[in-house]
């Protein structure tokens, strides 16, 4: 198995894991908190778009899709305390960007040659990401960063056991 293919088995479990989360959940669940001073799953759908774009772009300048204007913003750290659902997106918007960012993640992955994929990260990652390489499983692996939010969140709301 090379690099690149156990990256892409990484982001398939973690796309496969938030899609069965969110798979029974409506628009406005989207806005519950997993508990106080947490951030609502709309919120942490967007940061994981904006994040991924942003990261993408920083291994890979121009590989990484074009987020709607105003949606980096309403999906920063100065949001985080906003329930106004108006703000947000619905469920389906969400994954349709979420689906859009991880392909054009994939295939500037499939892309990277092993020379670039050893080459150094950008400079304020290093400390935790030291190639583009670590940055690329940073990147598949950041959804499982979250997934444990959106399961708490599916019990506050009575949803089943889903995985």
């Amino acid at each position: 198995m090379t690099s690149q293919s156990a990256i892409h088995s990484s982001a398939k479990l973690s796309d496969t894991v938030v899609g069965s989360y969110l798979s029974d959940l409506e628009d406005p669940d989207l806005m519950a908190r997993p508990g106080t001073g947490c951030n609502h799953l709309a919120w942490q759908l967007g940061h994981l778009i904006s994040s991924e774009v942003h990261l993408l772009d920083s291994i890979a300048p121009g590989k990484a899709i074009q987020l709607p204007d105003g949606f980096a913003e309403a999906h920063n750290k100065d949001s985080t305390a906003s329930d106004d659902a108006e703000a947000f997106l619905g469920k389906e918007a969400y994954l349709e960007l979420y689906h859009q960012v991880r392909e054009a993640t994939l295939n500037a992955l499939n892309e990277a040659t092993e020379p670039e994929l050893q080459a150094a990260a950008p400079e304020s990652f290093r400390g935790f990401c030291p190639t583009v390489l670590d940055m690329y499983v940073l990147i598949a692996a950041h959804p499982m960063m979250h997934a444990g939010q959106f399961a708490v969140v599916r019990r506050k709301l009575g949803k089943p056991v889903v995985m």
